[in-house]
């Protein structure tokens, strides 16, 4: 299924309705999407908003609860899954958003992050509505090839992506964020790298391919994540 088009529309949706939903079709999709690393371990399970701790003023009807086992890379991993998961319900006409500021109440220490989601409205929007930063800030130059990554979602849309031109792809890098900012995105920013990576992959589905370098560039500020062709 191309799911590029979606990355275009997606709006974190915040506002649902309590329809009953098919789940047959998402547990298709999910059995069958590409991981960034396969020798990561992970699961999920659905819930409904009364098997999960909510600190949002909002709920949806159904919660993606993601888990993992912690290997090198496995915060990334879960993005790069899940956010191919999240622009699925979208192209069925499902709304959805990643939670950070919310739990399982039945503990588990695999559990990672939940994601929000169920029939809605309010699910996408135009481009131009896009908050982020200039193609020019996310990289060494303004390339046009690096938009669908430009447009992911991020914590407290923080963007803490950068893209190092290297061959036939990127060296990718993620911002150190002050001693602030860290407490609160230091578990978070990590996921959201995995989320712009499965936007690269989804625009170059034939050609990506990502591995971790052992000789990269350092880059003050930045700490390197991987590497990708296209």
């Amino acid at each position: 299924m191309n799911l590029v088009n979606q990355i275009y529309l997606r709006k974190s949706c915040r506002k649902y309705v309590d329809d009953v939903i098919d789940m047959e079709p998402i547990h298709d999709f999910i059995a069958h999407v590409k991981p960034l690393n396969s020798e990561i371990s992970y699961r999920y399970k659905i819930l409904k908003k009364d098997e999960v701790k909510i600190k949002t003023p909002w709920s949806a009807p159904y919660y993606l609860a993601l888990y993992s086992e912690r290997k090198e890379n496995y915060l990334e991993n879960i993005g790069f899954i899940f956010q191919q998961v999240s622009l699925f319900l979208q192209s069925i006409d499902i709304g959805s958003c990643w939670v950070g500021m919310a739990s399982v109440k039945k503990k588990d220490p695999d559990f990672i992050i939940l994601i929000a989601f169920g029939k809605s409205d309010n699910k996408t929007r135009d481009v131009a509505d896009f908050k982020r930063k200039k193609l020019s800030e996310i990289s060494d130059f303004a390339d046009e090839n690096l938009i669908p990554a430009q447009l992911a979602p991020s914590a407290i849309n923080s963007q803490p992506w950068y893209f190092k031109h290297s061959g036939n792809g990127f060296d990718v890098y993620q911002v150190k964020q002050n001693i602030l900012k860290r407490q609160i995105l230091k578990k978070w920013n990590p996921i959201d790298m995995g989320i712009a990576l499965a936007h690269m992959y989804l625009a170059n589905e034939n050609t990506f391919k990502f591995n971790i370098k052992t000789d990269f560039e350092k880059i003050k500020g930045y700490t390197y994540i991987g590497s990708f062709e296209i």
